[in-house]
């Protein structure tokens, strides 16, 4: 007996996957709650690098998991953050010059980073009162493209708890052009 869920396709039918629904498709006003823009890593876990990763494979796990930035960790604590920006522009130039390596190849993630101390971050707490509107005037006021949200824990450590992107809020906003697939 077969299951009526079953169903049998002909060859000529080909399977074609779903669009990929992502919430950077939603539309959402400056005054929605600014948390419904946010990379929430209590929903989804975060995209992360070692520091001691070649700059060029971190970037070509960039672009096959379509992100711009990974979480630089070492042994599952957040050290740095890194953007395709980092490793495209300038910083591995003056990286070869600072430390005097020879070759491209030779430049760790950690070496182009952002370092933690240095990060600009947001209080969880902030952001469950702030709007789309207050989010997109702190990306204006910082030039940031991206700001990671920070929660205290109840141990009293640092949670790195979630990651807000300028690109992805002005797309949601309508200020840029969607992306298409």
């Amino acid at each position: 007996m077969r299951s009526p869920l079953l169903t049998r396709t002909k060859m000529s039918d080909a399977g074609v996957l779903p669009r990929r629904s992502s919430s950077s498709d939603q539309r959402v006003k400056l005054t929605d709650p600014a948390a419904n823009v946010m990379n929430d890593f209590a929903r989804e876990y975060p995209v992360t690098v070692d520091e001691d990763r070649q700059i060029d494979s971190a970037l070509a796990d960039m672009i096959r998991l379509g992100v711009r930035a990974l979480l630089v960790v070492r042994e599952r604590k957040v050290v740095g953050f890194i953007t395709s920006y980092d490793i495209e522009g300038e910083r591995p130039l003056q990286c070869i010059q600072r430390l005097n390596y020879s070759y491209r190849q030779d430049i760790q993630v950690g070496d182009v980073m952002t370092p933690w101390a240095d990060l600009q971050t947001l209080n969880w707490r902030a952001v469950k009162d702030a709007s789309a509107g207050n989010l997109l005037e702190v990306f204006r006021e910082t030039d940031l493209m991206h700001i990671l949200v920070v929660e205290t824990a109840t141990d009293a450590a640092t949670c790195v708890r979630g990651l807000f992107s300028r690109t992805r809020l002005e797309r949601q906003l309508g200020l840029l052009p969607a992306m298409t697939a």
